[in-house]
């Protein structure tokens, strides 16, 4: 069969980010709407032949050892080469892209390298607008899809590059950037499956909870603050479905009829500094199915605001516990992530927890103590751990020295350090069931409405003191390891 592409411009040089991304947009927009074309003629029972259309790809090369501000955590080249990065959906990353490119011109003069690479795009991923490729095809078309056109490939998807596997020869060309473009276009499918919004809405800053309370809290706060006519630079509140309430208060969209698995809520700012709330469900698998795909769109910090079993018989029902330590029992990330890897505390992420805590509690210094706990969370995979022997979970529990336990913080953490996502966790005691303090019905219920609003408010305030941080100090150098890629 004849074999179609789209047109491939010759590579051109560019000392100006705007001007790269500028490019990076048309020739992607080029590739894709070429792919959507041919696919339409396919559909309606024509253009037969095999089709194909290729990322486009941004690439910087350095002759010397970078001289830069040893503060930097990122936008540098490790050594001298060639390094190069596919890249998907430049429109919406442009910001990110806008970042990265300044900084390595900034370090090493560019010139920066646009062009089309050798990979191709998979059909999937290049319909937009919630297109469905199977929807749209008979059984006969269907059956021959993958004679016509490039299907997700997962050889190109794996995250060998953040693992810190990908080991090219010095004289190979090195990788860019911690995702590849379909690794990137993968994600940004899955984050529109799982939480039933498109990927415009997430914010920079994004928390993580179990409980439907939570939402419920944050859902009618957003929707509060649009009545209000917008404050504090919040321009839309946004639900699953992409239903939308402006600062004018109208609302629009369809809800879906029923909530995906793990319903996300944007309360969204002009510059995407505002904050993504995700239910997450139970369980470290949710837990890392969630952050595998956020990881792409490089969020500047993720927080677990969750419940937890109070380990200490010194502890109270509606405790605090900040995180400092993890205890890494949830086995989803060992292949990966051997849990000898230690995972730090973050400092700035630390200190923003507490002092939130303190502001909005209204306690300090000493009598902080009385109500929040620093130490070692275990984060475990069996909801029933309480019905494991006694003095098995004793040793381990003394062991580790820790003072909660869960089932995602952990993997939250561990899957930030993994892709270079400042973390962080506070928890609220919700039992102590090694003391008598089953979390039961009634009980349940009454701490759910004394301790969830106050929770997350405190959630809601730290991300306000890490946003007026800036990211230059909130982007650690802990996360970044000896040999990495120069895009944050």
């Amino acid at each position: 069969m004849p074999f179609l592409t789209a047109p491939a411009p010759p590579p051109a040089d560019f000392f100006d980010s705007d001007a790269a991304i500028d490019r990076l947009t048309a020739l992607y927009s080029q590739q894709i709407e070429f792919l959507a074309e041919r696919f339409r003629a396919y559909a309606g029972g024509g253009a037969d032949g095999q089709v194909r259309a290729f990322y486009p790809y941004v690439e910087i090369a350095s002759t010397s050892l970078p001289q830069v501000d040893n503060r930097q955590a990122y936008g540098f080249l490790p050594t001298p080469g060639r390094y190069r990065a596919s890249i998907t959906r430049p429109d919406l990353f442009a910001p990110y892209l806008k970042e990265q490119f300044d900084l390595l011109l900034q370090n090493h003069g560019g010139p920066l390298t646009v062009g089309i690479s050798n990979r191709p795009i998979a059909i999937h991923f290049a319909l937009h607008n919630h297109a469905f490729v199977e929807g749209a095809l008979d059984q006969r078309r269907l059956a021959e899809l993958g004679n016509h056109f490039d299907l997700p490939d997962l050889a190109g998807m794996d995250d060998q590059i953040p693992n810190g596997a990908f080991l090219a020869p010095p004289e190979a060309r090195q990788p860019l950037a911690l995702f590849t473009a379909s690794r990137v276009d993968l994600s940004l499918q899955r984050l529109r499956h799982y939480t039933a919004t498109s990927p415009e809405h997430f914010q920079h800053f994004i928390l993580f909870t179990n409980y439907q309370f939570y939402v419920d809290e944050f859902a009618r706060m957003g929707l509060a603050l649009m009545a209000a006519g917008g404050v504090d630079g919040y321009a839309a509140f946004v639900e699953p479905g992409d239903v939308a309430t402006g600062p004018d208060g109208v609302t629009v969209g369809q809800r879906p009829p029923r909530l995906p698995q793990m319903p996300a809520y944007h309360l969204k700012r002009a510059d995407g500094s505002g904050i993504t709330l995700v239910n997450i469900g139970v369980g470290p698998s949710n837990a890392k199915t969630i952050t595998d795909h956020l990881a792409v769109l490089r969020p500047h910090a993720w927080l677990m605001l969750g419940h937890c079993a109070g380990l200490r018989h010194s502890q109270k029902l509606g405790d605090y516990v900040l995180a400092h330590a993890y205890a890494r029992e949830d086995h989803v990330l060992d292949e990966v992530l051997p849990t000898w890897v230690p995972l730090p505390a973050l400092a700035e992420v630390q200190l923003a927890l507490e002092q939130a805590v303190a502001e909005v509690t209204g306690l300090d210094g000493y009598e902080l103590k009385a109500l929040m706990r620093t130490g070692t969370v275990a984060t475990v995979d069996d909801r029933n751990w309480e019905l494991l022997p006694q003095s098995q979970l004793m040793l381990r529990f003394n062991l580790s020295r820790a003072i909660a336990l869960d089932m995602e913080s952990a993997t939250i953490a561990a899957n930030g350090y993994r892709f270079r996502v400042p973390y962080g966790t506070l928890l609220c005691v919700s039992d102590k069931p090694m003391h008598g303090h089953l979390k039961l019905p009634g009980m349940a219920d009454r701490f759910y409405r004394e301790r969830v609003d106050q929770h997350l408010q405190i959630g809601l305030r730290s991300l306000d003191i890490l946003r007026a941080k800036g990211k230059e100090k909130l982007h650690s150098r802990k996360l970044r390891s000896f040999a990495e890629t120069a895009f944050r």
